[in-house]
C-alpha cells in the first residue's frame, strides 16, 4: 500500500506557481500540518516501512516528521518532484490564468506542455512509473510517498481510470493523505484527499 502525502502549505501555495525552484520552505501553518499528518500515519497498523519525498524542500520538510515518527529515515526520488513547468516557474497564478494558453491548461490539459518543461502525460507517466518502482522495491509492505499537488493528482486518476483531461476535478490539499493498494492484478483507490482520521486503514 502508498500512502501518497502533499507536502504541507507554503508562504505561496494556491499563489504562485512553484514547480521545481529552490529554496520554497513550509510556512507555520506547513509545519503544524506536517506534524499531524505524522501523527495519523504514525497510529497506522502495520506501519509503513518506508518514507520516500521529492527532493524539494518543502517534501523533505513535510516528510522529516513523519520518518521520525515511523522510526525511519527519508529518501528521497526524483520521480516525485514536482511538474517541469519550465518558463512558468515561479510565476503568478493570477498573472498565469490570464495567458491564453491557461485556457487549455484547465480545458484540455492532454494537449498542454509547459513552455520549456513537462506535459502533463510525462508528469503522469513518471510519478506512476516510479510509484510502481518502490511498490515493486517494498513488495507486501507499506510505503510513504511525499510529493505534489500535480503529481498526486495524476497517480490518483491513473488508479481511478479518471481521463487525463478531468485528473484537476481531483483535490489534494496540504498535508493530505490519499492510500492506493496495489495487488490482485489491479490497484484499489482507499480515500483520496483524507485530513482526518486514517482509522479504516488500521489492520483488524
Amino acid at each position: 500500500m502508498v500512502f501518497l502525502v502533499r507536502h504541507g502549505q507554503t508562504p505561496t501555495t494556491g499563489k504562485v506557481l512553484p514547480g521545481r525552484a529552490p529554496g520554497l520552505h513550509l510556512s507555520a501553518s506547513g509545519v503544524e500540518q506536517a506534524a499531524a499528518t505524522a501523527d495519523r500515519l504514525a497510529a497506522l497498523s502495520p506501519a509503513p516501512r518506508a518514507v520516500y519525498a521529492s527532493p524539494m524542500e518543502r517534501a523533505r520538510e513535510t516528510a522529516a516528521p513523519i520518518a521520525r515518527a515511523l522510526g525511519l529515515r527519508v529518501r528521497t526520488h526524483r520521480g516525485l518532484l514536482d511538474s517541469a513547468v519550465g518558463e512558468w516557474e515561479g510565476k503568478s497564478l493570477k498573472v498565469l490564468a490570464r495567458k491564453p494558453q491557461w485556457r487549455t491548461v484547465v480545458g484540455w490539459p492532454s494537449g498542454f506542455r509547459f513552455p520549456g518543461g513537462e506535459s502533463f502525460a510525462e508528469v503522469q507517466a513518471r510519478v506512476m512509473g516510479s510509484v510502481l518502482e518502490l511498490v515493486e522495491r517494498h513488495r507486501g509492505e507499506r510505503i510513504v510517498c511525499v510529493s505534489h499537488a500535480d503529481p498526486i493528482q495524476l497517480v490518483v486518476s491513473s488508479v481511478a481510470g479518471v481521463p487525463l483531461d478531468m485528473f484537476q476535478r481531483i483535490v489534494i490539499s496540504p498535508a493530505s493523505v490519499s492510500a492506493v493498494a496495489f495487488g490482485g492484478g489491479r490497484p484499489s483507490l482507499l480515500c483520496v484527499n483524507s485530513t482526518g482520521s486514517l482509522s479504516e486503514l488500521v489492520a483488524p
